[in-house]
């Protein structure tokens, strides 16, 4: 509970830090990006201090990229 805290309150600085500036400058566009991008930071962080299992996104890219990957082999196999 304690390191969600800690994350909780590590996020409220980055935002009393940027947020200011990013409406100032009226840049809504960016200030949007930076909400989305802060808010997955965040949940993931807690998912992981929380010790839950995070999917690497590593194994999606492999798991799409399979089947080209075996055609294209498939096709340098067979012009020997």
């Amino acid at each position: 509970m304690l390191a969600i805290a800690g994350i909780l309150a590590f996020g409220a600085v980055i935002v009393w830090m940027e947020v200011p500036y990013l409406l100032k400058n009226k840049r809504k566009k960016d200030l949007w990006v930076f909400s989305i991008l802060l808010t997955l930071g965040l949940g993931l962080s807690i998912a992981k201090s929380m010790r839950l299992e995070i999917p690497n996104p590593l194994e999606w890219i492999a798991y799409f990229y399979k089947p080209v990957s075996d055609y294209v082999f498939g096709l340098l196999e067979s012009s020997d």
